[in-house]
């Protein structure tokens, strides 16, 4: 247990580790941020292809279908090697065909007759869409959005075998160079340093919804 304690959580390599691990996590920082942008437009977009009505739309709605199918079932690691060796590029692609899926069951969720009624007002279906549907399905999917993202910002450790110096990486510079892992610490302090907001601000959204909610049925 001593060994371990030394290896792992010795105060003085902890605390020498941090600048190396820390210069590794702003490029982990760097690719969520620009991954996470990319993946909320592009998910809103395939997800309404895949609710686009009529036969003229089927070609399109299949593409989407064969795109989060593809890479929902394909491992990140393996898209990180395929893609050119471009950890944003596999972010974004992995990341794109499941918060698709989520964008998709927050329109699904929407009841018809809130678009039927749209329609009937004289919208059409893309006013209906936009002004309608969306900014209730975007609300009601926020908390497993933010899930999802706290998914990916820990998955940008994964780049490090790409050959990229991120914090895992820099943390295995360390233990090179010190033999000692107390840099892997770090670097999971760091991640869990960005985590733990974000899973505390999910949370809080979801109780607030919950009162508006329970508001609504009194």
């Amino acid at each position: 247990m001593g060994q371990f304690l030394h290896t792992f959580f010795s105060p003085l390599d902890f605390l020498r580790a941090v600048p190396q691990v820390w210069n590794g996590f702003q490029l982990n920082i760097e690719l969520m941020l620009f991954a996470e942008a990319l993946v909320l437009v592009l998910a809103l977009l395939l997800a309404i292809v895949r609710g686009l009505p009529g036969r003229m739309a089927a070609p399109f709605r299949m593409l989407a279908i064969a795109y989060t199918d593809i890479f929902r079932g394909t491992p990140l690691v393996l898209v990180i090697f395929m893609v050119l060796r471009n950890g944003v590029i596999a972010l974004t692609l992995v990341y794109t065909a499941y918060v698709t899926e989520v964008y998709r069951a927050g329109i699904e969720s929407v009841h018809p007759s809130q678009r039927m009624a749209a329609r009937s007002l004289g919208l059409s279906y893309t006013q209906a869409l936009r002004h309608v549907v969306l900014p209730q399905a975007i609300r009601r999917v926020v908390p497993p959005l933010l899930n999802d993202f706290i998914g990916l910002q820990k998955d940008t450790a994964l780049i490090t075998v790409i050959g990229l110096t991120e914090a895992v990486a820099q943390a295995n510079f360390y233990s090179t160079d010190y033999f000692n892992y107390a840099g892997l610490t770090v670097a999971a302090v760091f991640f869990i340093i960005l985590t733990i907001p974000l899973a505390r601000f999910t949370d809080h959204i979801i109780k607030e919804r919950e009162k508006r909610e329970r508001a609504q049925a009194i």
